[in-house]
């Protein structure tokens, strides 16, 4: 039989024992919290890359939205220079005077045209009149002292004058320039060496027959020389000669061969008839230079050993004196006659004419007002009158530095007035004026452009705005201006760059492309290479570029 164990069964009951038993103390077990930690941690970086791609998502759209798409189109392209300015007439006088006075006459009013030289205002003038009168008479009582003094000049002119009577040989010089000589002091000796002279006895009934020329034969004593010379001289009365005779003394002329002199005698005959005696040989003339005046030599101009001719002027005394007087009678008669003339050209302003052809625009003073600006009512007036020939209207615009040197006398040029919407006029470049205006270190020049027409709906003062045409480019690629912003580099839109409403909504799905850049309007800029027509480029607006520095992107 087998044997079976038998476990002793436990008591539930405390033992019984003499004494309670404190129970031992069992330390709790821990808790395991990490993975409650983990699991938080793992839902917060899931809030945050959830709040991160959406911040990413928005920030990706606000960059998105700050660019705008521009697709290139075939254009016409005008390129233009443009700019503003105020209409004004191509003349206008404002009426201004150098004097004053009553208006006497007027004879014009506003609104009418007037014309060049015609009279505008005549001031009253008798104080200048009367003043005038009296100048007058100061130029003529000048002019005749001057004249009195000139004639006293030219009286005394040939006594001042140093002349030599006959012709000669200067021998002897008396004085040098600068001394100063009495009445009848000796200037000079003349002597003429080269002609001799004959003085011999001839009968009278021949020399009866003789005349002054007339050929004659000299012989010179002790030589076998004859001469031929004239008669230079004959005697009017008789006279006792040898032997009882009556005879009559004739003079005859010859050229010295350089041997006679006064020491050397001769004989002479006259057409066949002998002198009834012979005489001496005598220069033909001995003679001496003297003052007339008195007074320093001024000038002289020979010298001795010098040849002089009848009657040549050899030197002047000076007369300072009247030379002094007459000066300053001059400058007398100078100042009255200019100041008669700057009378007469005052007299002249007291009647203003116009200047110009036009219109009447103002008329401030009339008969009766005082012409130094004041009017009767006593306003005073900027101007007496003003006066606008409108026949042509013209502006000045001012052109930048960059641009001037496109712009030609002659272009054309569209003009629009603010006052008149809807209209629009045209015009011609008449000057450029390279005459610059710099202002911070910008230069602008000023055009002149003429209004074509003059069309009366323009007034002067209005202000308008104008283009000049400097080329007619035709049909081009273009993009606006303000996609081109980074020089010659443009952003094209790649597929995905656009959602269906033709936004950006991919910043990311574009291409940096070069292209090459030419003309430009005022809206509008030529692509020459780089682009298609019809792609899409995009670029910040200028609302993006605020967002853009906004965010700190810019």
């Amino acid at each position: 039989m087998e044997a079976t164990q038998v476990k002793p069964k436990v008591s539930t009951s405390a033992p019984a024992t003499p004494e309670k038993q404190a129970p031992k103390f069992k330390a709790p077990k821990k808790k395991r919290k990490w993975p409650k930690r983990l699991i938080i941690l793992l839902v917060i970086v899931a809030v945050l890359a959830l709040l991160l791609s959406r911040c990413m998502n928005a920030g990706s759209q606000i960059v998105s939205s700050a660019y705008l798409p521009y697709t290139t189109e075939m254009r016409d392209m005008t390129v233009s220079v443009s700019g503003t300015g105020t209409i004004e007439p191509i003349h206008s006088y404002k009426v201004t005077t150098l004097v004053s006075g009553e208006i006497l006459e007027a004879p014009f009013e506003e609104g009418q045209t007037v014309h060049k030289g015609d009279v505008l205002f005549r001031i009253d003038s008798k104080d200048v009149e009367s003043n005038i009168e009296q100048l007058q008479l100061n130029v003529q009582s000048a002019q005749l002292a001057l004249n009195d003094l000139l004639e006293t000049q030219s009286d005394n002119q040939k006594d001042r004058n140093l002349k030599a009577e006959d012709a000669g040989v200067i021998t002897k010089l008396y004085v040098e320039q600068g001394d100063s000589v009495s009445i009848g002091a000796p200037i000079a000796d003349v002597l003429d060496r080269d002609h001799m002279k004959l003085k011999v006895p001839f009968h009278s009934a021949d020399a009866a027959g003789f005349y002054v020329g007339q050929t004659a034969t000299v012989v010179v004593d002790g030589t076998a020389q004859s001469l031929t010379g004239t008669v230079d001289e004959i005697a009017v009365t008789d006279e006792v000669g040898p032997g009882g005779t009556l005879v009559r003394q004739v003079t005859i002329r010859v050229d010295n061969p350089g041997v006679l002199s006064e020491t050397s005698r001769g004989t002479a005959s006259v057409n066949g008839a002998a002198c009834a005696s012979g005489a001496a040989f005598a220069y033909a003339s001995s003679s001496q230079i003297t003052a007339k005046a008195a007074g320093d030599v001024e000038t002289l101009s020979i010298k001795e050993g010098d040849r002089v001719s009848e009657g040549q002027v050899v030197g002047v005394l000076s007369e300072v004196d009247l030379d002094s007087q007459i000066e300053n009678a001059r400058i007398s008669l100078e100042t009255a006659q200019l100041s008669l003339k700057n009378a007469q050209e005052k007299l002249d302003d007291y009647t203003i004419t116009s200047t110009i052809d036009g219109e009447v625009i103002e008329k401030n003073l009339d008969v009766g007002d005082n012409i130094s600006g004041v009017s009767s009512s006593g306003t005073s007036v900027s101007y007496p009158a003003v006066i606008y020939d409108r026949s042509q209207l013209t502006f000045d615009m001012d052109i930048d530095e960059k641009d001037i040197s496109k712009i030609q006398v002659g272009q054309k040029v569209e003009i629009t007035a603010d006052a008149l919407d809807g209209e629009s006029f045209t015009g011609v470049v008449d000057k450029i004026n390279i005459n610059g205006t710099t202002t911070s270190g910008h230069t602008s020049y000023p055009v002149t452009v003429l209004v074509d027409g003059s069309p009366e709906e323009l007034y002067p003062g209005m202000n308008v705005s104008a283009k000049i045409i400097v080329e007619e480019a035709g049909s081009v690629l273009t993009l606006p201006v303000e996609a081109v912003e980074r020089g010659d580099t443009v952003l094209v839109a790649l597929p995905g760059c656009l959602d269906e409403n033709g936004n950006v909504a991919d910043l990311s799905a574009v291409e940096e492309r070069q292209v090459t850049l030419g003309r430009n309007d005022d809206n509008y800029i030529e692509i020459v290479d780089g682009l298609e027509d019809g792609e899409v480029v995009v670029a910040l607006s200028p609302q993006g570029s605020s967002i853009m520095s906004a965010m700190g992107m810019g």
